[in-house]
């Protein structure tokens, strides 16, 4: 049974006058030797600055094929294996894109055609920086969604509160009127802007931002950030943007005519708005609006439910888009019955065109939720796919490629990106193979582009917000499953739940930030009150485990066997002495107190002379002995110790030592001892002692008061 110590900092046995009993309850010590540790700053600096600042030809090699992943996996291609399956994945997903697009582009609060345009360069961009061959990188509701709450912002403070249509420009350049100069005052001639166009604008530049910070965080290489967005925080956000979401479409469901509203509580007063101007209803885009859901949600349900047997889902959106764009054309919805459509998409691209710089300061701040949102969805999905399929991935440079994807687009009128969940589950579930499945889908969508484009002028709003809504599916399902988080982890639901009803009821980017909080409040509770049990022997074993968890544990006479489960630092040292006292049943500062308080007693007493029948009721008080004379305390789960939690130890060993009481340390980890040699722990006295296991340090207590007894009966 070895006592453990660092060298010489401590000893374990103090030898007894009688030779057989010291040799029979003898320790061999063991010496730990620590790890010389070489901590010169500027060889550091020297070493890092030479590693960052040499060139070589291999160096060279691995950075160039690092940042273009393309370069490492294209020439390993395997054409006959791979082609089929990512040809049928990169259609597929392109054939669902054109539609959620279109309709992504109204909760962005711009043109349907900038959607498509969006949709081409991500899936493009993505092929050549990504390193996940599964995820599907195109527009994302939630994205979308605190996109167009800054869009409307800006709009309003730009003063745009006329429809395009209105400032009389011909449909068939709505689209490019961002480049039309008209002739001002027969001499100067002046960019002509109208509200689509500032919508965009303000985009574009909200997308470049965020793919600025997107590319900083990966060069800086601060992908720990996306340590405090825990699986439940993110999955409370999405749920909670759902509902604002789903808000934000309820408009076009009814055919009203409202104003979008943002900001703090801009769920409920949109819902407030929606029963003010329900009498307003139109009554053909409810029908539609109806019959569209009857048809897709079926549809979508069915797609789920046979996923293993269906090569590959079909295609109901495209196929309601198609049928209702159909019907509305020929049925002249738009003209008979004033029913919402999505106007003129040109065909081709418009010019590139730099962000507008002078809306940097305005949209700066909001940038930050969107760039973190967007890089934190794409690491977790492009990781979690990489691992299910064997394969791995690189944090960093998933957030150079998300960033890049908004950064070079955002100069050809898009708005920002990320990977989408719903639309990467079909990418894997048709076959994807690798990352050209991607380039087969921004081939899909630039055909569109080029031809069938204007196709879809007659296509109403209504049809484009259901589809938005049936897609929230997922994210709404979630209240499904909370009997089993309630049941797997309640901490975890409850931070759900809170990042949930923030998100949805005050503000998005608000709403983030305090599931963020929230959450990493719960951290700290968790090692403030963390489980402070005694612990008891498993008979014919060396191990100690939890009385209040386990039955039929034995307890050593006269030793107390005490486990702190957390880290002792600052926040949690009152509670660390609060549940040792309360444990053991003995707190060392109230005894030194009566004990005091009866001595005092008995000698004022004696000065009086009161008599020998309290005197000696008070002395056998102030010698009445504890029922232990060892505490043990199991250091295992304590990670770590700070200047508060090592005097804490201090504190606690000398209030016992003062009664005669002394405590052991076992299984403390080699940082926690190197805090304690360091804060001077062991300079007090000898009987610190460290051990190994909490088996040896009961043995060594049992041990050293069998020595003590028998000394004091020979005496």
């Amino acid at each position: 049974m070895a006592a453990m110590t660092e060298t010489n900092n401590v000893h374990a046995v103090t030898e007894g006058p009688e030779g057989d009993d010291a040799k029979c309850s003898f320790h061999h010590r063991m010496f730990l030797e620590p790890q010389e540790k070489k901590r010169s700053m500027k060889a550091l600096v020297v070493k890092q600055a030479k590693k960052t600042c040499s060139c070589t030809p291999t160096k060279v090699k691995d950075c160039v094929f690092g940042f273009f992943p393309i370069l490492q996996w294209l020439p390993k291609y395997k054409l006959r294996e791979y082609l089929l399956g990512d040809l049928m994945s990169g259609v597929i997903v392109g054939v669902l894109l054109v539609p959620q697009s279109i309709a992504y582009s109204l909760l962005a609060g711009v043109e349907p055609v900038y959607g498509l345009y969006t949709s081409f360069f991500a899936s493009l961009i993505y092929c050549i920086f990504g390193t996940s061959r599964h995820i599907s990188v195109s527009i994302f509701g939630v994205v979308c969604l605190m996109m167009g709450q800054v869009v409307d912002r800006e709009i309003e403070r730009a003063g745009y509160d006329l429809e395009p249509a209105v400032l009389s420009i011909p449909p068939g350049t709505a689209a490019h009127v961002n480049t039309t100069l008209s002739p001002m005052n027969g001499t100067s001639q002046q960019v002509l802007c109208d509200k689509s166009c500032h919508a965009i604008s303000v985009a574009a530049t909200l997308t470049f931002i965020s793919g600025v910070y997107q590319v900083a965080m990966g060069f800086f290489q601060v992908g720990f950030v996306s340590v405090y967005l825990s699986d439940s925080l993110l999955s409370g956000f999405v749920t909670g943007a759902s509902f604002t979401v789903l808000t934000s479409q309820v408009k076009y469901l009814l055919g009203l005519d409202i104003p979008r509203t943002g900001g703090i509580g801009s769920l409920i007063v949109t819902w407030i708005n929606i029963f003010k101007n329900i009498h307003k209803t139109n009554i053909c885009d409810l029908i539609t609006s109806f019959l569209c859901f009857l048809v897709l949600i079926p549809a979508k349900e069915l797609n789920e439910h046979f996923k293993s047997k269906l090569k590959a889902p079909i295609p109901i959106e495209l196929v309601v888009v198609v049928a209702a764009t159909l019907a509305s054309h020929f049925g002249k919805l738009k003209e008979t019955y004033g029913s919402s459509i999505s106007g003129h998409i040109p065909t081709g691209f418009l010019p590139p065109r730099p962000p507008d710089w002078t809306l940097i300061p305005n949209v700066a701040l909001d940038a930050i939720p969107i760039a973190i949102i967007g890089f934190a969805i794409t690491v977790s999905l492009s990781e979690m796919f990489a691992k299910k399929h064997g394969y791995s991935v690189k944090a960093n440079q998933e957030m150079y490629a998300i960033g890049f994807c908004n950064i070079i687009p955002s100069f050809f009128h898009c708005f920002t990106t990320s990977a989408a969940l719903a639309k990467t589950l079909v990418k894997e579930s048709t076959g994807c193979r690798t990352q050209i499945s991607g380039l087969v889908t921004s081939l899909v969508i630039l055909l569109v582009l080029l031809v069938i484009a204007p196709l879809f002028y007659s296509l109403q709003k209504c049809v484009l917000a259901v589809i938005t809504i049936v897609n929230l599916r997922g994210a709404l399902r979630k209240f499904k499953d909370l009997p089993k988080m309630w049941h797997l982890n309640r901490v975890d639901t409850v931070i759900w739940g809170v990042t949930m009803a923030a998100t949805a009821f005050i503000s998005t980017e608000i709403g983030l930030l305090v599931g963020v909080c929230f959450s990493m409040l719960c951290v700290i509770f968790r090692t403030q009150r963390p489980e402070a049990p005694l612990l008891g022997w498993v008979a014919e074993s060396e191990t100690y485990e939890s009385l209040s968890a386990y039955k039929n544990l034995q307890t050593k006479p006269g030793v107390v066997v005490f486990r702190f489960e957390a880290p002792l630092y600052y926040i949690n040292k009152e509670c660390f002495k609060s549940a040792l006292y309360k444990q053991t049943g003995v707190n060392p500062v109230w005894v030194k107190a009566a004990k005091k308080k009866a001595a005092k007693r008995m000698l004022r007493e004696k000065e009086v002379g009161s008599g020998d029948n309290q005197t000696s009721i008070s002395m056998d008080f102030v010698s009445e002995p504890l029922e232990f004379h060892t505490i043990v305390i199991d250091c295992c789960a304590v990670q770590f110790l700070d200047t508060a939690g090592i005097r804490t130890l201090k504190e606690v060993c000398k209030d016992y030592r003062e009664i005669d009481v002394h405590v052991l340390l076992a299984q403390c980890n080699p940082s926690v001892r190197s805090s304690l040699i360091r804060g001077e722990f062991f300079k007090e006295g000898e009987d610190h002692l460290l051990f190994h296991s909490v088996h040896q340090a009961v043995d060594f207590a049992l041990g050293t008061q069998g020595r003590s007894g028998t000394s004091a009966s020979k005496n």
